[in-house]
């Protein structure tokens, strides 16, 4: 199985398609949707799907929680594997806070649905 090569040094892509080509979207038309939504802003500027990229822009990405800011490295017109994929940008994001690095109480995974009592916490804690 061949790596897909990056293009040359620069090639413009479709914002769309480089984000699904490095992973950051399962679909081309959910990057679209984001895109759309105004979720994706390149060097300060909302974008269209169809807006072309090159090397060196800056992508604002924002998911629930958190927002991603990345810097285009390569450019590639196909998906690549996740190896290839995270050489195609450089990460500049900000730490993620945790709801439990700020002291709010978080019921570990696999817990279970809370009992009566915990229940009763909660709704205290929220002023209810």
């Amino acid at each position: 199985m061949t790596e897909t090569a990056p293009l040359g040094p620069r090639a413009a892509v479709r914002i769309d398609a480089w984000l699904w080509s490095v992973r950051l979207f399962k679909t081309r038309s959910a990057a679209t949707a984001a895109c759309r939504a105004g979720h994706i802003t390149v060097d300060g500027d909302p974008v269209k799907a169809s807006m072309r990229v090159e090397p060196g822009a800056r992508i604002h990405l924002r998911r629930p929680g958190h927002e991603l800011i990345l810097e285009i490295i390569h450019t590639h017109s196909k998906r690549v594997g996740a190896p290839v994929a995270q050489k195609a940008y450089r990460d500049h994001s900000p730490e993620r806070i945790r709801p439990r690095d700020i002291g709010l109480p978080v019921r570990e995974r696999g817990s279970g649905r809370p009992t009566k009592r915990e229940r009763r916490q909660l709704e205290q804690l929220r002023g209810h």
